[in-house]
């Protein structure tokens, strides 16, 4: 079999895959956000931290919870970490320095799990399980609260009330993410994943010496690394590992992972607002632009010219023979279109287009299908902007799902696509003209460029993936990115939670002949449009200095 067809099938079978679980999980989705009931585990954590889950909460208290626990979420971690040197379970580790921890707590409370350090090398099972591992669990569940609170805001009218913060967290938690997590580690060890708490241990001989491996709770973090967009892997190698992603079979599944609840998410959402069809909008401009970057990158890694190209049947530099182009591709295409961050390959080795490829994913805001929870948001939030515009063009006030899009509304929306552009420009900017900064990068030109640009907008999207040869392990790295992650998750997150109490205030709008029918393929194609021209305008000349330059050079 070619590996061009190989790359096909394995599209295909992922896509019949997604499909065959898009219904009952996004219907699964809707009714745990619409219960009124609470199981008794979920009683016994809300006695535990002292919440009422059956009171309403305006955007001011919903944001105040969920800034409230991210930001204990972010000194937990950070302490234990610290103190790793003293708990037990170290594995000989000692504590982490004060601004790597810094930076490590930030990214995975702000779920980007953004690594400047080597996991097996320096995280014991304590801070991996106990800290690591249960970030990747609520860090996820705050994510799709916030989109569940949006969609409040468009279901319902006359009130500012969005639902309750922490009976939405736990309910993500329980009855979402532990049940599947738990299915999916099973698969996972199946396929060959590890599942233990051995130390540290000495295999083979290699070149008259011995290399050193520790085990690890690989499986279970890996389960929820990809299925909560997360990214962070338990060794530095991350999905490249032999011991998180065996083999093909567990690949395709781990990208599986990675996609089945933010495309899910949209079937949730028609159904909270009473209309499928809406929801089968969203589904289509998200799958167009997968697809289509799926398509540009297998194209651009077989496309290489040269004998080395030829022989290896591709771009084979810096990809495991085990997954292969295609593999490599379709992976790196889903964990940067989503919030994951994880990586089976090695970007920086892809040509010149195709890191490009991966950049232009994470600078569209991780909406095709995006985080769990940030990407329908972040949809949204476009959709928003797409009917303002078609608006505009037509000469009345905008609607969308029976509420007007105003001023005030607008200015929201506005707000919420500057913050990200802003801080990946304005700190590779500083980066690039400071002396110090330049010092860690390994190559010079446009590709040095590209790592330096890659690593903001990885951090300041909440993706986590690194284009590598930046040596990000220092202070200036380590405390920039750690704030870029933080801005860069909460204060969108402050625009998305105050334009859902301004939506959730309105009183239904009623259709009328003039009312832009958003369920059609027209809309499809306006939105998928606008996200490609905002970004085009805000990203161009940065994405023409580095991944530009280098692929026309090539």
């Amino acid at each position: 079999m070619s590996p061009v067809l190989a790359g096909i099938l394995q599209l295909l079978a992922l896509v019949v895959a997604l499909g065959l679980s898009y219904r009952p999980l996004g219907d699964h989705m809707a009714k745990v956000y619409s219960s009124e009931k609470h199981l008794k585990p979920e009683k016994w954590i809300y006695k535990a931290i002292g919440a009422n889950p059956n009171v309403e909460m305006r955007w001011p208290a919903y944001l105040r919870g969920v800034l409230a626990f991210s930001a204990v979420s972010v000194l937990f971690l950070y302490l234990l970490q610290r103190l790793q040197g003293s708990l037990p379970g170290s594995l000989g580790f000692v504590s982490i320095d004060p601004d790597q921890a810094f930076n490590t707590a930030a990214s995975f409370v702000a779920n980007t799990n953004w690594q400047s350090y080597y996991g097996e090398q320096a995280m014991g099972h304590v801070v991996q399980t106990g800290g690591l591992a249960v970030q990747n669990f609520v860090s996820a569940a705050v994510g799709i609260a916030v989109a569940v609170a949006l969609v409040r805001g468009f279901a319902r009218s006359r009130t500012g009330e969005l639902g309750n913060f922490w009976a939405d967290l736990v309910r993500g938690v329980v009855r979402i993410l532990l049940p599947i997590a738990v299915i999916g580690a099973l698969v996972l060890v199946a396929c060959g994943a590890i599942q233990n708490f051995s130390g540290i241990h000495e295999v083979g001989q290699f070149s008259g010496g011995t290399q050193q491996w520790n085990g690890g709770a690989v499986a279970s973090q890996e389960v929820i690394k990809e299925l909560g967009t997360n990214g962070g892997g338990y060794f530095n190698a991350n999905s490249a590992h032999p011991f998180e992603n065996p083999n093909g079979l567990s690949n395709l599944f781990e990208i599986y992972l990675i996609l089945v609840i933010p495309f899910a998410l949209t079937r949730t959402f028609g159904r909270m607002v009473g209309s499928i069809k809406q929801g089968y909008a969203i589904l289509a401009t998200m799958a167009t632009i997968w697809l289509v970057f799926t398509g540009l990158m297998l194209w651009t890694e077989f496309a290489g010219k040269g004998p080395a190209f030829e022989l290896a049947g591709g771009a084979m530099e810096g990809k495991e023979t085990r997954f292969g182009i295609s593999g490599s591709a379709i992976f790196s295409v889903a964990t940067t279109l989503t919030s994951t961050g994880a990586v089976n390959s090695f970007h920086s080795s892809n040509t010149g287009f195709g890191g490009g490829i991966d950049l232009l994913g994470m600078q569209l805001g991780e909406i095709a299908p995006g985080g769990v929870g940030s990407g329908l948001y972040g949809m949204l939030i476009m959709a928003i902007i797409a009917v303002f515009i078609a608006g505009l063009m037509v000469g009345r006030t905008p609607e969308y799902l029976g509420k007007k899009i105003g001023t005030r509304e607008i200015k929201f929306a506005a707000l919420y696509i500057l913050v990200t552009p802003a801080l990946v420009l304005c700190f590779t900017a500083v980066a690039m003209a400071l002396p110090t900064p330049a010092n860690s990068m390994t190559n010079s030109g446009a590709h040095g460029f590209s790592e330096i640009l890659y690593a903001y907008t990885s951090g300041a999207n909440n993706n986590g993936s690194a284009f590598a040869g930046l040596n990000a392990d220092t202070q200036w790295f380590n405390t920039t990115i750690g704030i870029a992650m933080l801005v860069g998750r909460f204060l969108p997150m402050v625009f998305v939670l105050a334009l859902a109490g301004s939506l959730a205030e309105q009183a239904p709008v009623p259709e009328t002949a003039g009312t832009l029918r958003t369920e059609k393929p027209l809309f499809t194609g306006l939105l998928v449009g606008t996200i490609l021209i905002i970004t085009g305008l805000t990203y161009f000349p940065a994405l023409a200095l580095g991944p530009l330059a280098e692929g026309l050079a090539a």
